[in-house]
């Protein structure tokens, strides 16, 4: 069961998960992150690392969020891998808890 990036990363963008990936499943976007589920071993190191709590398990992805699973499978194959920590965007902390920032998602 891999894990998924969900909607608070749009424009937040913390990289603090990219660091402990030990497969290096993230793949960056212009102002997202998402997370391979193929390369995903489902090794639970990324999720508490997060700030913003965009991480989750497949199973576990909040209601409403589903489409992000196939986002990220998407998005992961289009994207380059992102395998070393990156400051945040300098408005991240003002993005972040922020509802309905799909429209806001950059490809």
């Amino acid at each position: 069961m891999p894990f998924v990036v969900v909607e608070n990363c749009i424009r937040c963008k913390y990289t603090d998960c990219v660091e402990v990936c030990p497969v290096d499943c993230f793949h960056e976007g212009p102002n997202f992150l998402v997370i391979d589920p193929v390369e995903c071993i489902d090794c639970t190191l990324c999720e508490p690392e997060c700030p913003a709590n965009a991480i989750f398990p497949e199973d576990d992805v909040p209601a409403g969020q589903e489409h992000f699973i196939e986002l990220n499978a998407e998005l992961s194959k289009e994207w380059p891998v992102l395998a070393t920590r990156k400051d945040p965007p300098e408005d991240a902390a003002e993005w972040d808890g922020k509802p309905n920032k799909l429209p806001e998602l950059k490809r």
